[in-house]
Formats: structure tokens, C-alpha cells, sequence
């Protein structure tokens, strides 16, 4: 190795330790948000709050975010796109979007238990990221342009289709919170059913694909 090599090797390892770091104190802010999102919805904590959670300085805080908006913004992000990863792992290889769908809803209500933190992060504060770009968003417009590509739903305009089918989520999650002793497998194949009937399968067949075994283990 050269004296010149070393230099800069020497010289850039700090730079990937600070850059370490810093990745680091981010998402543990990220993370303090989406613990307050999830508990309570309330985004009125301080950022001194706020940093004390996540165990940085108060200061560290500006050197990632400008306001507490863009933190809050930023957790639920984050949240959504947990949501939809879960969601590509668990339903790789499932073609139908009608069964795409039935099992978006039914893996949903299956989280609120194994996944309390990110459902509550949607409950509280899901509506206004049903048009988002990140999350299950894009994935449920993909599934609705498909299948009416295909013939599989009736031809609606998607984005007025992507309104009801998000409401309906966000009903069944607030759902599962509210009332715990309700069978949430059976409640979330009926939600289901209905948004399969609502996109123009037929009554029988909403019936057959929303009880289909969902692929991978329980939760």
C-alpha cells in the first residue's frame, strides 16, 4: 500500500463512521416518532421529548430535520413502507389480483396483533396517506389497474377505487382495535368479500377467494 493509499484510507474511515452515525441518530428519532405516533397520535410532543426518547442530543435533531412535521412525516413514511414490505414477503407469487386484495385485508387484521406499533401508526394517522406514493398505496393501484386490465374487475376509475378500498382498511383496522373479541380472521375475509363484490366479482366467487389460505405462517 502506498503512503498516498493509506492516507486516504485512513482519512475516509472516520468519514464512514460519522456517516454511520449519523444513519443511526436518524432512525432512532424515527423511531421515538413512530413509538408517540403509535401510543397516541398526538404529534405535539416537544423535540426535546422527542429527543430524549430516541437518547440523542437536542441538538442532533436539526442536523436531520427541519421541523417536527417533517420527523412526523417522515416516521409515517416509514411506517407505510414496513406495511408494504411485509406485504411483498408474504404474497410473492400470488398472480390474482382479487386474491392480492382479499389478502391485503385479511394480513391487515392479522397485524393488528403482531404488529401492534406500525397498525396503530395507521390508524392514527393512515387517512391522509391513502394516495400516498410509499406503503400499500402503489401496490393496491398496481393490483387495480391489473385487474381491470384483465378483465378481472369491472372497469373503474382506479383512484376513486383506491379511496374506498383504503376507508375500507382503515375501517377494519379501527375495527380490530375497538373490538378485540371479534373473530378477526372471519371479519377481515367479510371486508374483503365485500370490496372483491364492490370491484365486480361475482357474489359466490368474492366469497371462495376471500377465504383462501393465506401463503406463508400465521401473523
Amino acid at each position: 500500500m502506498t503512503a498516498q493509499s493509506s492516507r486516504e484510507t485512513t482519512s475516509a474511515a472516520p468519514r464512514n463512521r460519522f456517516e454511520r452515525r449519523r444513519a443511526e441518530t436518524r432512525r432512532a428519532l424515527v423511531r421515538a416518532a413512530r413509538q408517540i405516533l403509535a401510543e397516541t397520535g398526538d404529534t405535539s410532543a416537544s423535540i426535546q421529548t422527542i429527543a430524549e426518547r430516541a437518547d440523542v442530543g437536542f441538538g442532533s435533531f436539526y442536523n436531520h430535520f427541519v421541523s417536527k412535521t417533517e420527523l412526523f412525516d417522515a416516521a409515517v413514511t416509514d411506517a407505510l413502507e414496513e406495511f408494504g414490505r411485509a406485504f411483498d414477503e408474504r404474497l410473492d407469487g400470488i398472480d390474482d389480483p382479487a386474491e392480492l386484495v382479499a389478502a391485503g385485508f385479511r394480513l391487515s387484521a392479522r397485524m393488528a396483533d403482531s404488529h401492534p406499533e406500525l397498525m396503530r401508526v395507521l390508524r392514527h394517522r393512515g387517512l391522509g396517506h391513502i394516495h400516498s406514493g410509499t406503503g400499500l398505496a402503489p401496490r393496491a393501484l398496481r393490483d387495480l389497474e391489473r385487474g381491470t386490465a384483465t378483465g378481472r374487475f369491472t372497469p373503474v376509475d382506479a383512484t376513486v377505487a383506491l379511496s374506498a378500498m383504503g376507508g375500507s382498511l382503515l375501517s377494519l383496522v379501527e375495527l380490530r382495535f375497538a373490538r378485540p373479541d371479534l373473530d378477526g380472521d372471519e371479519t377481515a375475509a367479510r371486508m374483503a368479500e365485500l370490496v372483491l363484490r364492490m370491484l365486480g366479482v361475482a357474489a359466490p366467487e368474492a366469497h371462495e377467494v376471500a377465504r383462501r389460505p393465506l401463503p406463508g405462517p400465521v401473523g
